[in-house]
C-alpha cells in the first residue's frame, strides 16, 4: 500500500491551488461583495446564487442547501472522489510530487483511487488514439474528417483520434502503462471476449473523447467507418463510475467560458455539429452525446448561465420528424430554465455540419441568428394538426394550444403568446384567448401546478434555521439580536481574529445562547484560540469541530460577509461588548432571582456573598454602556 499521504504534502496541494479556479471549472462566479464570489450551488437545484466562495478563505458555503468546506471538499463531493483521490487530482494539476508515509512514495498504482485510476486510462486512450489517426490504417478516417470539412488542425483542436481495427491493440498498450485487464473492463475501454481475455471495445473508428466539464476524458463517441462493421453508427462509452450519458455535454469543456461569458448556449445533435459550430465562432455550441437533453444536462448549463435575465439556449435540430419531435421533447423541459429558450432549423433539413459544407462558416452563425423562441415553434407545430377552416377544427386547436401557453411562468411573455395564438388559430376576438389563457394559468396556481405560484409560497415561508449542532433539529432564531450579535462576533472571530483579540478568547463558551455557536466557540477554544489566527487557523478550527454539523457552521461563519460597510476595531468592538453585556445582564437577572428565593433564615455571609456579586456586576455593566470596549 501507498500509505497515507504526507500532512505537509496536503497543506501544500490546498494552498496551491486557489478555491475559486477550481470552482469556476463547474460554474460561473460573480461578485458577491466582500471580497467574496457567488454562483449557483452545483449540489442542489436553485434559481437564485446562494453558493459563495471565498477565495482569501479557501472555503465555499452554500446557504441554501449547507454544504462547504475547502477545495478538496468541494472536488471530494462534486466528482464524488475519496480524500486521496481529490488530493491527487489536485496535486496532478499544481505539480505537486506526493509523498506517502509507511513507506515513502509510490509510483505506482496500488494506493491510487478507482476512479483517478479511470481517467488516467482515458487520458492515456484519448492520446493513443490521437497518435492513430496519422497512420496508414486510418486513411479512411483522415478522409471522413476531410470530406466534412474538418482538416488536421480541426482533428488536434478536438483531439479527434482513431481506434485501430486489431482486436486488442489498445488493450496491450495500457497494459505496458500499468493498468490491470480489471481497469481496462471497468472503464469501458476494454469487453470481456469468448476466450476470457479483454480485447478492445472500440475498432476501426472514429475516435471522440468526451471529456466532463472539467476537462478530463471521462468517455468517447466511436463513429463506423467501414461497411463491414456490424456495429451501430455511433458507439458509446458504456455506463462506468465516471461516465453517466445524461450528465455529460460534447464539448463542454470548450465552450463553458464563452457560455458564461455571452449567457448564451448553442445545442446540437452530434459531434460533427459541435466541430462546425467552433470552427464557424459559435463557440458556446455542445452536444449530447447518445442521449435526449435532459434535466441533468439543463443543471449544468444553468450553472454557466446563472438564470439571469439575458441568458439564452438556443437548440439546433434536423427538419425532419425526428428533428422536430426532439424539438418538442426539449420544450417540456422549458419551465426548468430561467433563460430564453429558441430553436433553428436549417434550411433543407441540413444540420451545422452539413450546412457549413454547402454554404461556409457566415451561414452556420446565421443559423444560429435567426432562431424562433421554443414555445412559438411548439405552438405551431400544435396548431398545424388541425384543420383552422372550421370552427371545429379551431376549437380543439385552442384546447391544446391554450394550456401550453398557460404554463408560461413569464407573464408578460404568457400575455403576448395568447395574442399571437389568437392569430395562429384566426380568431379575430383575441381577448377571448387572452382571458382563455388566464383562466387555464388560474386554476393551475390553484392547484398548486404552477411553477410561479410555488416559487411565491416558497418566497413566503420564513427561511429554515440551521440545525443544532447536536442534531436536535432548529436551534437558531436569526431575528433574535442575541443570536445575530453572536454570529457577527463569530464571524470576526474566524475571519478577522486580529480584530478582536485577545478578548474574545476570555469568553466563555455560556456566553454565546445558540447551541450551534456555542459549538463553535468551543472549537474555536480547542484550535488554539482566535489570538492564533495564523494561515491554518481556520482549517484548525474545522479539525477542532465535534462532528459535520459544527464543521459546516465554521465554514457558513468563515464565508458569510460581515456586515458592516467598515469593518475595523470600533465595530468588532461594539459586537464584543454586546454579546458580553447581554451575558452580563443574564447574570444579574438569575442573582435576582436567586435573592428573591433565598430563605429569610439563610446564614447573613451567603446574603452578603449574593450582593456582593450583584453589585460587581451591575458596575461592570455600567461601565461596559458607559466606556464601550474600554471596558471590557
Amino acid at each position: 500500500m501507498a500509505g497515507r499521504i504526507n500532512d505537509d504534502d496536503v497543506k501544500a496541494v490546498r494552498d496551491a491551488v486557489p478555491i475559486d479556479a477550481v470552482v469556476s471549472e463547474y460554474l460561473q462566479l460573480r461578485n458577491a461583495g466582500g471580497g467574496n464570489l457567488k454562483g449557483l450551488c452545483p449540489f442542489h437545484d436553485e434559481k437564485s446564487p446562494s453558493f459563495q466562495v471565498s477565495p482569501s478563505k479557501g472555503f465555499y458555503h452554500c446557504f441554501g442547501c449547507q454544504a462547504g468546506g475547502d477545495t478538496l471538499d468541494f472536488i471530494m463531493k462534486i466528482d464524488h472522489l475519496s480524500f486521496s483521490e481529490a488530493v491527487e487530482r489536485l496535486a496532478g494539476q499544481a505539480g505537486i510530487t506526493l509523498r506517502y508515509e509507511e513507506g515513502g512514495y509510490t509510483a505506482g498504482t496500488s494506493g491510487r483511487g478507482e476512479r483517478i485510476r479511470l481517467v488516467e486510462a482515458h487520458k492515456a486512450a484519448a492520446l493513443f488514439y490521437a497518435e492513430q489517426l496519422g497512420g496508414a490504417e486510418a486513411e479512411i478516417g483522415r478522409r471522413f474528417l476531410a470530406e466534412r470539412g474538418f482538416d488536421q488542425a480541426a482533428a488536434e483542436h478536438f483531439s479527434v483520434g482513431y481506434s485501430p481495427a486489431g482486436w486488442d491493440h489498445l488493450t496491450r498498450f495500457l497494459r505496458g502503462k500499468g493498468f490491470s485487464d480489471k481497469e481496462l473492463i471497468l472503464s469501458g475501454l476494454a469487453q470481456d471476449s469468448r476466450s476470457g481475455k479483454p480485447i478492445d471495445r472500440f475498432r476501426g473508428r472514429l475516435m471522440w473523447p468526451i471529456r466532463d466539464i472539467s476537462g478530463e476524458v471521462v468517455g468517447f463517441g466511436a463513429r463506423k467507418l467501414r461497411d463491414d462493421d456490424n456495429g451501430p453508427k455511433y458507439l458509446n462509452t458504456p455506463e462506468t463510475a465516471i461516465y453517466k450519458k445524461s450528465q455529460v455535454l460534447y464539448g463542454i469543456d470548450l465552450a463553458k467560458k464563452e457560455i458564461a461569458k455571452t449567457s448564451r448556449a448553442v445545442v446540437v445533435e452530434g459531434y460533427t455539429d459541435v466541430m462546425a459550430c467552433h470552427l464557424a465562432g459559435v463557440t458556446t455550441a455542445i452536444a449530447t452525446c447518445g442521449t435526449a437533453f435532459g434535466g441533468d444536462h439543463i443543471k449544468i448549463l444553468r450553472r454557466l448561465l446563472m438564470d439571469n435575465a439575458t441568458a439564452e439556449v438556443i437548440f439546433t435540430f434536423d427538419g425532419d420528424a425526428a428533428g422536430q419531435k426532439a424539438a418538442l421533447r426539449a420544450f417540456e423541459d422549458d419551465q426548468k430554465f430561467a433563460a430564453e429558450t429558441s430553436i433553428t432549423i436549417a434550411p433543407g433539413g441540413m444540420d451545422p455540419c452539413d450546412l457549413r459544407l454547402a454554404q461556409g462558416d457566415a451561414a452556420v452563425s446565421g443559423l444560429v441568428e435567426a432562431r424562433t423562441p421554443l414555445f412559438e415553434f411548439a405552438l405551431r407545430h400544435i396548431v398545424a394538426r388541425h384543420n383552422l377552416e372550421n370552427p371545429a377544427g379551431r376549437a380543439a386547436a385552442l384546447a391544446e394550444a391554450a394550456p401550453v401557453v398557460a404554463s408560461i411562468k413569464d407573464l408578460s411573455i404568457q400575455h403576448e403568446s395568447a395574442v399571437q395564438l389568437a392569430g395562429m388559430l384566426g380568431i379575430l376576438d383575441e381577448q377571448f384567448v387572452v382571458k382563455r389563457v388566464a383562466q387555464l394559468a388560474r386554476w393551475a396556481r390553484e392547484r398548486g401546478n404552477q411553477p410561479q405560484q410555488q416559487g411565491r409560497a416558497r418566497q413566503q415561508e420564513p427561511a429554515p434555521a440551521p440545525p443544532s449542532p447536536n442534531g436536535g433539529g432548529p436551534a437558531l432564531n436569526l431575528r433574535s439580536p442575541a443570536h445575530r450579535t453572536e454570529r457577527e462576533l463569530l464571524k470576526l472571530a474566524l475571519q478577522r481574529p486580529a480584530l478582536v483579540s485577545p478578548a474574545f478568547d476570555a469568553y466563555g463558551i455560556d456566553e454565546f445562547t445558540a447551541p450551534p455557536y456555542a459549538a463553535v466557540r468551543q472549537a474555536i477554544q480547542d484550535a488554539g484560540g482566535a489570538a492564533q489566527g495564523t494561515d491554518d487557523y481556520l482549517a484548525r478550527v474545522r479539525e477542532a469541530a465535534p462532528n459535520d454539523t459544527v464543521r459546516a457552521m465554521v465554514t457558513e461563519l468563515a464565508v458569510e460577509a460581515i456586515h458592516a460597510k467598515t469593518v475595523d476595531e470600533i465595530y468588532a468592538g461594539v459586537q464584543l461588548v454586546q454579546v458580553r453585556l447581554r451575558a452580563v445582564d443574564r447574570r444579574v437577572l438569575e442573582i435576582q432571582g436567586t435573592l428573591t428565593r433565598l430563605s429569610p433564615q439563610a446564614p447573613p455571609e451567603q446574603h452578603a456573598a449574593i450582593q456582593q456579586e450583584l453589585w460587581v456586576l451591575q458596575q461592570y455593566g455600567r461601565r461596559l454602556r458607559n466606556r464601550g470596549a474600554e471596558g471590557l
